[in-house]
């Protein structure tokens, strides 16, 4: 607006220099030309519209002229004196805010919503005291406004669970097993036993047999819970599907130490999918591109495997982290200075890599 006022006041002050130099006679004709193109184009357009620096400008060429010559404009004497008002009351008015507490900024919002939404049980209220112990201090009525908006209410409709989040939960507390076979170089089968946690995705036991009846099955059973009793790892749930090596005493070996056995309905591998998935990762990794010799060499390769599974191989479940590594903060290195540090390690003769950056 500002240059185009500037332009439009630059090009009257060259057409005024202009008339300065010209015949009174001139003047008069033009005056006449220009009064009956104005009444031409006043039939023709009933309301011009005007920029505002058009209006600028004749609300100041207005006060150069006699308020009997004002006619010459195309609009009326109010309309001139209602723009120049308003140019006036800009002039004097003072930035000011709007009365009440500020707005929240966007990552106050953002941060009031990730609350909410990672804490189904939270009220409003609940979330003011959070934000405190954070050293934010938020409104609960502000907090409650945001929630509404957003869709969430406030409270106790938000406490009711969901089963993503149930599932979630119970995940700590589950645990998944299977059986798989391989076969050796001398075309022997060998029954793998593999258990595995829902929710750290960590293999807790695997063992070896060539016959895997129900006395083995019950004695890895036995293991399983005394290496879950040094872990101090509470256990409820055990899924397992309905194959006869898993027998009514290992269900009820596991029974008696508050572990209850959760049975996939039959010919669904879907329905333990977490363990299915285990297989299926170390047969393409490890097991298909290795010939096993016998029992002992297949444990071993299970040992070696399983150790690299838990504490370095990344998982997409968990943020691309180890199950061991969970919660071990994330070391801060530089690109540059871990490229130039990086050791690999050789697994099983080469086929795992493992890198890391040498301190």
């Amino acid at each position: 607006m500002f240059w185009s006022l500037v332009y439009a006041v630059v090009c009257r002050l060259l057409e005024f220099a202009v008339l300065l130099a010209r015949g009174e006679r001139s003047k008069e004709l033009e005056i006449i030309v220009l009064r009956h193109e104005l009444s031409l184009l006043r039939r023709q357009v009933r309301r011009p519209a005007l920029q505002p620096h058009d209006r600028v400008l004749l609300a100041a060429l207005s006060q150069l002229l006699p308020r009997n010559s004002w006619r010459a404009f195309f609009v009326t004497p109010e309309t001139l004196l209602r723009w120049h008002r308003r140019l006036v009351a800009r002039h004097w008015t003072y930035p000011h805010r709007r009365p009440g507490r500020p707005a929240l900024s966007a990552e106050m919002c953002g941060l009031i919503l990730r609350l909410a939404r990672e804490n189904s049980s939270w009220g409003y209220r609940r979330i003011v005291g959070e934000m405190q112990s954070l050293g934010i201090t938020v409104s609960a009525s502000a907090v409650r406004r945001l929630l509404v908006k957003a869709g969430l209410p406030p409270a106790p409709r938000r406490s009711a669970s969901t089963w993503r989040s149930f599932l979630r939960a119970e995940a700590e507390s589950i645990l998944a097993a299977d059986f798989f076979t391989v076969d050796t170089v001398w075309l022997r089968s060998y029954y793998v036993l593999v258990f595995l946690s829902l929710a750290s995705r960590r293999v807790q036991y695997v063992a070896v047999t060539a016959n895997p009846t129900s006395a083995w099955v019950c004695q890895q059973a036995r293991n399983l819970l005394m290496d879950l009793d040094d872990r101090q790892e509470g256990v409820r749930f055990l899924i397992h599907d309905r194959d006869a090596k898993f027998a009514r005493a290992f269900d009820g070996l596991l029974g008696s130490a508050g572990i209850g056995a959760v049975l996939t309905p039959y010919q669904t591998p879907t329905a333990n999918a977490v363990v299915e998935r285990f297989i299926g990762s170390v047969r393409r990794e490890c097991l298909d591109r290795l010939l096993i010799v016998g029992q002992r060499h297949l444990l071993h390769v299970l040992n070696v495997y399983v150790t690299h599974y838990n504490a370095h191989r990344p998982h997409r479940a968990l943020g691309l982290r180890a199950p061991d590594s969970v919660e071990t903060p994330l070391p801060s290195v530089q690109p540059a200075l871990a490229l130039a540090n990086l050791k690999r390690r050789d697994l099983l003769g080469g086929l795992l890599h493992e890198y890391r950056a040498a301190a």
